[in-house]
């Protein structure tokens, strides 16, 4: 899917923000508070989800080229595998200025 169609893109957006909130707001699985946070799901998600196809493989059903559960599950795991990463820097005490 490298050269996506706009509709494809937003496909793969909506799945993003659906994984966004779901993950910030209603399981409240984040390592910041705000709107930044909440984009850097978003855009992660998009990431996983592009990935999700190659990781996943190609199986249920797709809308425009996309296919919605592996997409969906590449999503959860790279905004899961983001706030995991951070959590586990702060603390190992990585990022603290002060020695």
């Amino acid at each position: 899917m490298v050269g996506m169609s706009l509709i494809s893109f937003l496909v793969l957006l909506g799945i993003a923000i659906v994984v966004a909130v779901v993950f910030h707001f209603v399981l409240w699985y984040r390592f910041l508070d705000g709107l930044d946070s909440f984009l850097g799901k978003v855009a992660l998600g998009w990431l996983g989800g592009w990935l999700g196809s190659p990781v996943f493989g190609y199986w249920g059903f797709k809308l425009n080229s996309v296919y919605v559960i592996p997409a969906l599950l590449g999503a959860a795991t790279a905004a899961f595998l983001c706030v995991l990463w951070w959590k586990a820097q702060a603390k190992a005490g990585c990022g603290s200025s002060g020695t």
